[in-house]
């Protein structure tokens, strides 16, 4: 793909039909960009679905025998092929040396969580120190906003978007309520405006010049879930604390999916899941960043044996020699067989880079949004064709791999006509299919046959008496 680098989308779809005397909406194009896509290859370490192994499918419709379009990496990531080889590794292992594992090993597990974390540094665009790898996501937000969010009767506000996800949400009720402050007062959202879905960038800052001298935290997704929207991290961070107010960022739907830079971007501090982009399994291991200068400023409420310094850890004397950062938040030892999952990921990850992981994203999701208007745009002159509005950013530097699609039929049935023909996708309340084309294992070719299965799915749910369910 070095050669589009520069090109919209848009640009490189119709400069290859161009060159292959074809249309752009041609399956040839995608042939063409998956025979010359550098990265490829790396589907091949990941364990895709077939057709005939999903639940919903059914087999009238489609060949069982074809790998499922797999466009839900959003939610849960596929399994790399080195997971179960690592796992067995560690049973075997425990097996056949017991406690001795601590210790011994490719994995030590008193500290094999520590031996990955310079990959996952990597994907976010932090120092190692700068990273760890502990709990789950709304666990790990918890304990940094123990640290963060020290209100006071002037500053006690907490700054998220409206309908954030709600495990955030949640947390912030409850870390405000912890500290004696109520939601309605000390919970600002900010909310798109009237008939948009996105917010805007400058709405965001005039909303944080206004307000932040009440501001404690602001926080924000990476990218929002549900519309699929980057946020300018950089410009909200440097606006933020212009403020006084420390800025953080869930990154459970940015992490593997966008080009983080946490540490040049000064971020105070963020978390995020694994198993979506980073494919470690349900469940998997989660992650949190703090900034090297608050190494020795900000420090855990909560303290556990793990955040002790691993050089004196089992000298046992009960003297805390807390660990500066990030690393001083850990509580507990993490669990190998989760720390394998994510390893076998991390390793796929190495083999490339998040520009290069980014370059393929903005190409394959815009090929998908190329064809999606093409053949699904609102047509006056039909008013009964079924019809898909995009409601994820037409600016791909301002969105991630995910689509958000709202429909002109019931989306339920959309959404299961989709699952009858073996796409796995992820429906949403009130009316959104999130549709994500992950470009460490989606193809050119996944996009040109999706498309082809949603006019298929969308003629079948039209097709519905009004009411029925399929």
């Amino acid at each position: 793909m070095d050669g589009f680098t520069d090109a919209s989308p848009q640009e490189v779809l119709e400069r290859v039909s161009v060159e292959l005397g074809c249309s752009p909406i041609s399956q040839e194009v995608a042939a063409y960009l998956d025979k010359h896509d550098q990265l490829q290859h790396l589907r091949k370490q990941f364990l895709v679905p077939k057709v005939s192994d999903l639940p919903p499918t059914d087999l009238s419709l489609v060949d069982g025998a074809e790998d499922c379009i797999y466009f839900v990496g959003n939610s849960l990531g596929l399994q790399p092929k080195l997971v179960k080889k690592y796992i067995d590794e560690e049973l075997d292992k425990w097996a056949k040396t017991g406690v001795h594992g601590h210790v011994e090993g490719a994995r030590p597990w008193a500290w094999a969580e520590n031996n990955i974390e310079d990959m996952m540094a990597n994907i976010v665009g932090a120092k190692v120190e700068e990273v760890a790898l502990m709990n789950g996501l709304t666990v790990n937000l918890h304990l940094l906003l123990l640290s963060f969010y020290k209100p006071t009767a002037k500053r006690h506000k907490i700054l998220i978007e409206d309908k954030a996800f709600p495990s955030d949400h949640y947390a912030v009720e409850s870390q405000i309520r912890l500290r004696g402050y109520a939601p309605q007062q000390s919970m600002l959202l900010m909310k798109a405006r009237a008939g948009e879905e996105t917010l805007r960038t400058e709405d965001i800052l005039d909303t944080i010049e206004r307000e932040g001298d009440s501001i404690a935290v602001v926080l924000f997704s990476g990218v929002q879930y549900y519309t699929g929207q980057l946020f300018d991290m950089a410009t909200i961070t440097a606006a933020g604390q212009r403020k006084g107010c420390f800025v953080g960022f869930d990154c459970a739907h940015a992490v593997g999916n966008a080009e983080l830079r946490l540490h040049d971007w000064g971020v105070d501090f963020a978390c995020w899941c694994s198993y979506k982009y980073l494919n470690s399994g349900a469940g998997g291991l989660a992650g949190a960043f703090i900034h090297e200068k608050h190494a020795h400023t900000v420090k855990p409420v909560l303290l556990g044996w793990w955040g002790h310094n691993l050089k004196t850890r089992f000298v046992m004397n009960n003297e805390m020699d807390l660990i500066p950062g990030i690393g001083g938040y850990r509580l507990s030892n993490q669990p190998i067989l989760l720390v394998c999952s994510l390893q076998a990921s991390l390793e796929v990850f190495n083999q490339t880079s998040m520009r290069a992981l980014r370059q393929k994203s903005i190409l394959l999701t815009g090929y998908l949004e190329y064809l999606i208007t093409h053949y699904y745009t609102k047509d006056e002159a039909n008013p009964k064709k079924p019809f898909v509005r995009i409601i994820s950013p037409s600016n791909p530097q301002e969105r991630g791999c995910q689509l958000s699609l709202s429909f002109s039929v019931p989306i339920r049935a959309v959404f299961r006509e989709l699952e009858k023909r073996g796409v796995a996708c992820d429906m949403r309340e009130p009316n959104v299919l999130r549709i994500a084309p992950v470009p460490l294992y989606n193809s050119f070719s996944d996009v040109h046959r999706f498309i082809s299965l949603l006019g298929s799915a969308l003629a079948a749910s039209s097709e519905l008496p009004q009411g029925v369910k399929p």
